[in-house]
């Protein structure tokens, strides 16, 4: 395992017990963003960095019983602690690394990735693999609950002109790894950029 990974599984460990009671009102805006996606009945779909799985409900209601719902994760606890909270019930779990997903190529219709590019220590790989297991067309939703500067607002630091969020950066990024971004909104209570899969 990288030190990549060892940090982010370390920096989650921590957190993980107690990740859900520190952000108990975001279901509204997860819901809000899972809506974005424009999923079907019988849709795929994977939560990537799925966390203590907050977006599966709201995945799986999109997608309904006949849709398939993905989470995978690297830190084993946020797992643990998504079981915990019976997410497990909308989606099957998967211990995985975004880097090298144990998926088909074509597989899915959708990735949702909630905070995850301030964490992939690669993003234009990662992004790539993740358009590799989605099929042409099919859509990705880059979110987090709350916008860049109120998050660095929350975490004590400015925003910089090197933030991978900044529309100038994550548009060309997206462009590179399979990706033609189709929607971008960062405002103080969400961050959404919609992102359609090539060709």
């Amino acid at each position: 395992m990288s030190d990549d990974h060892t940090h982010v599984q370390e920096f989650f460990t921590a957190r993980a017990a107690d990740w859900d009671s520190k952000f108990p009102d975001d279901g509204p805006v997860y819901a809000a963003a899972v809506a974005e996606l424009g999923l079907r009945e019988g849709a795929r779909v994977l939560d990537a960095g799925c966390g203590t799985g907050r977006a599966l409900p709201p995945l799986r209601a999109a997608v309904g019983p006949s849709g398939v719902v993905l989470g995978a994760d690297l830190t084993p606890a946020m797992l643990e602690a998504a079981v915990r909270a019976g997410r497990d019930a909308d989606g099957q779990l998967l211990l995985a690394d975004v880097a090298a997903l144990p998926l088909r190529a074509d597989s899915l219709d959708a990735v949702f990735a909630a905070g995850l590019i301030a964490h992939l220590p690669h993003p234009a790989e990662n992004l790539r693999e993740l358009a590799r297991v989605v099929r042409p067309g099919g859509t990705l939703a880059l979110f987090h609950p709350i916008g860049r500067a109120a998050l660095a607002a929350r975490q004590g630091r400015q925003i910089t002109p090197e933030d991978l969020r900044a529309e100038p950066n994550l548009r060309p990024l997206l462009a590179g790894s399979g990706w033609r971004m189709t929607s971008y909104v960062d405002e103080d209570d969400r961050f959404l950029a919609l992102a359609s899969r090539d060709s």
